[in-house]
């Protein structure tokens, strides 16, 4: 029994931060995992933009509406559930996702949870747990799976590392040179191809 878990943001749609940021005209919001790898230092200091310049829940939903998924994510995504479970494993947020996981097929996704008030102002986030992704390759690992792996950022790396095999895609040249041991890839067939052959099955494109 083999499972795939990919990351979401850089992988299978774009960075929703970076686009929010470009909406707005606040470069600081560019910032992502690939910049700031500890993921309460950055999402502390989103939150603290967005109160300074009075941005909401609302503002954010408003952009990722207009957002849909990579050129080829949904084909991607529709080629590996015939072959494998997938799972999507993304520090996004539920009050995020919906748009774009309707547009995917609506795989399964696991994320976080966001604290809005009533004015739509988001006053804190949830963790589902502390480093989540490696946590679930672990219990998927507890049911007897197989997984494979792939992510773009330095939050994806202990789920890579957890993983039966781990992929890198889209991932920008830092964390390639940091993390040498993780195959890299830049498309959507490459890819698939390192999925084939990282399975312990006899699969074909």
């Amino acid at each position: 029994m083999e499972i795939v878990c990919l990351d979401l943001e850089g992988v299978l749609v774009p960075e929703i931060w970076i686009n929010f940021a470009e909406r707005t005209g606040i470069e600081a919001l560019r910032a992502t995992t690939r910049d700031i790898p500890d993921y309460d230092v950055l999402m502390k200091q989103r939150l603290r933009i967005l109160d300074e310049h009075g941005y909401g829940l609302p503002d954010i939903q408003a952009v990722i509406n207009e957002m849909g998924p990579m050129e080829g994510a949904r084909e991607f995504v529709d080629w590996l559930r015939e072959r494998f479970q997938v799972v999507i494993l993304s520090d996004t947020f539920y009050e995020f996702a919906q748009p774009l996981m309707r547009q995917l097929g609506w795989p399964t996704l696991l994320c976080h949870r966001l604290e809005v008030n009533e004015a739509g102002r988001i006053t804190d986030y949830r963790l589902r747990q502390k480093d989540p992704k490696r946590m679930s390759v672990q219990a998927f690992h507890g049911l007897q799976y197989r997984v494979i792996a792939a992510g773009d950022s330095y939050n994806d790396t202990t789920m890579l590392a957890e993983a039966d095999a781990g992929i890198l895609f889209h991932a920008p040249q830092n964390v390639i040179d940091e993390f040498p041991q993780f195959p890299a890839v830049h498309t959507y067939e490459d890819l698939k191809q390192e999925i084939l052959k990282a399975s312990v099955r006899d699969l074909s494109l």
